[in-house]
């Protein structure tokens, strides 16, 4: 069916599409009734023009993502280190077991100072101190550390040359010792060899 509209100053009638005639009064209809019954008309919605809509050959792109920020680098890296507590290695070779033997003899014409020295240190022993499980593996942790610390070499040498002296009865000098630090069980092995010149 078709619809025509007259002006009051013409005669001729405009003939009008239905379907767009019918798209461009709904809403103006829609907001007339709602005014009539005493509401507040809401916002008419625009009508989308036919030349905004894609054509049916039309190829739609989608939407740009934004641009990702580059992230930011730290100028320091930090790191976990493990080691020896030092009030715990004061502890440590005060009480540890010490046996010592040697004796003097002479080579190539010179006297000189032949012993050793093994440290024992049973972990049993310092379960009223340490926090530590005092187990195998605690053992196994200590003696590595022990053989990586630049410490404990010059601790060992003092206690090595004091037992040295106190076997020679007599000043040493030149003193060479060997360490080896191993494990066993829970407790950990100190064996030093010592070599002096009498002084």
């Amino acid at each position: 069916m078709m619809i025509t509209r007259t002006t009051p100053d013409s005669s001729d009638a405009e003939v009008v599409a239905p379907a767009a005639e019918a798209a461009e009064a709904a809403p103006a209809v829609a907001a007339a009734e709602t005014a009539a019954a005493g509401e507040e008309a809401a916002p008419v919605p625009a009508v989308a023009s036919v030349e905004a809509l894609p054509s049916a050959g039309a190829r739609v792109f989608p939407a740009r993502k934004p641009m990702a920020r580059a992230t930011r680098i730290t100028l320091f890296e930090r790191e976990v280190r493990e080691r020896l507590s030092r009030a715990a290695l004061d502890v440590i070779f005060t009480r540890a077991d010490r046996l010592s033997e040697g004796q003097r003899q002479t080579r190539g014409g010179r006297e000189a100072f032949f012993g050793s020295t093994m440290l024992t240190v049973d972990l049993a022993a310092f379960a009223d101190i340490l926090r530590d499980a005092c187990d195998a593996g605690t053992a196994h942790r200590l003696a590595a550390l022990m053989e990586s610390d630049a410490t404990v070499p010059r601790r060992i040498r003092e206690i090595a040359e004091r037992e040295a002296t106190r076997i020679a009865a007599v000043r040493l000098k030149d003193l060479r010792i060997q360490i080896a630090v191993r494990a066993q069980g829970a407790k950990v092995f100190i064996d030093v060899d010592v070599e002096a010149a009498l002084a």
